[in-house]
Order: C-alpha cells, then structure tokens, then sequence
C-alpha cells in the first residue's frame, strides 16, 4: 500500500505541510516494496491561483495509486475528491514532525482518521 504525506520537502526528513491544497510534495511511502518516493506539485499546480488548488492535488494524488493521505487540513472540494477515489485521510493535526515521523506516529495509530474538512481559512 502506497501512504502520501504532504510535505514543504521531497524527502523523509522534510516538515510535514498541514496545508494540503497547498503543499509543495506528496512524499510517498510504499509499504511492500520499502522505499520511498516524491512528487513536487509545485511544478504542477500554478502557484498564483489557490482557488481549485485543492482538487487539482487530490486528482494528481489518485495518480500515485496512494491509498492513505497524511496531512494537516484538506477543504470541502477536495475532501469529496478524495472520498470519491477511496483515499483514507489521516490528520497530524498541529504536530509539527518530518514525514518519518507522522509516518510513524500513522503506523502506531496515533493519527486521527479525517472523516470531515477541516480546512484552515486562509484569507483571515
């Protein structure tokens, strides 16, 4: 099973981005192979406009075949996207971590499952 995590890096070692529709890399781990990969989403998505951002990320997510989600927030856009793909949404809440460590804290059952948006409002 391949788990994304929303992260401001491209590796294991990077921050986790609690901002899913605008994060710059999905880190991917896949769990029966043991290895570890990343997607930059800031070579995909157009910086200058947030608005859809968020169903953009989520349909270049599906792509990866990830089958869990580990990030901070995820608006009503995109959390219906991800609901439609069958893609498990898990929450760091305000845990400041590198994606080892959410991955860790995932694999230990100590992330909350997401079972509803909870987007940040951004223009406050």
């Amino acid at each position: 099973m391949k788990i994304a995590i929303t992260a401001h890096g491209e590796n294991r070692q990077s921050a986790v981005d609690s901002r899913f529709s605008l994060a710059d890399y999905f880190v991917l781990y896949d769990e029966e192979s043991n290895t570890w990969s990343s997607l930059a989403l800031t070579n995909i998505q157009n910086p200058e406009h947030t608005q859809g951002s968020g169903i953009q990320s989520s349909q270049n997510l599906a792509k990866t075949g990830a089958k869990v989600l580990i990030t901070g927030h995820v608006g009503p856009k995109a959390f219906k996207v991800l609901q439609a793909e069958q893609i498990a949404l898990y929450s760091v809440g305000e845990m400041n971590s590198t994606v080892e460590e959410a991955l860790a804290a995932f694999q230990s059952g100590k992330l909350s499952d997401l079972n509803a948006p909870n987007a940040l409002d951004l223009k406050k």
